[in-house]
């Protein structure tokens, strides 16, 4: 009895993985077209879902010609692209200016610096890979 009830809870957790990774891949769509979105940590979120509920799933990601590289290199040297992170930091630099210029507000625009600040030096103290 305690094993078929331990077998129904593993089942209900790589159920709840492979839901959580498919979020985070739809999430990761949408931050290639939408500039206020991060495409990369949604992909991570994904790949470390899938590492535990779909192998299938996690070779996929790990097999795209774009998004690939980037999930191993993480995943193998906690590292990412110098390229991809300037993209990133520039992205964030220039929603904050144009969040600035949007709301001609200097409080929210405090509190969008402050929302940015802990990501933007996350991502810049990250080592760079090749």
């Amino acid at each position: 009895m305690e094993y078929q009830l331990s077998q129904a809870g593993n089942k209900g957790k790589v159920l709840i993985l492979k839901v959580t990774g498919i979020f985070f891949v739809a999430l990761a769509i949408l931050g290639v077209v939408l500039p206020i979105l991060p495409t990369t940590p949604f992909l991570l979120v994904a790949a470390a879902c899938f590492a535990k509920s779909s192998p299938t799933m996690q070779r996929k990601l790990l097999a795209n010609k774009t998004f690939g590289p980037l999930i191993h290199d993480w995943q193998k040297y906690r590292s990412i692209p110098r390229k991809a992170k300037r993209i990133a930091l520039l992205t964030m630099i220039l929603s904050v200016c144009w969040s600035a210029f949007m709301l001609q507000s200097v409080m929210l625009t405090a509190l969008v610096v402050a929302l940015v600040i802990g990501p933007f030096i996350f991502l810049l103290r990250l080592p760079e890979s090749k």
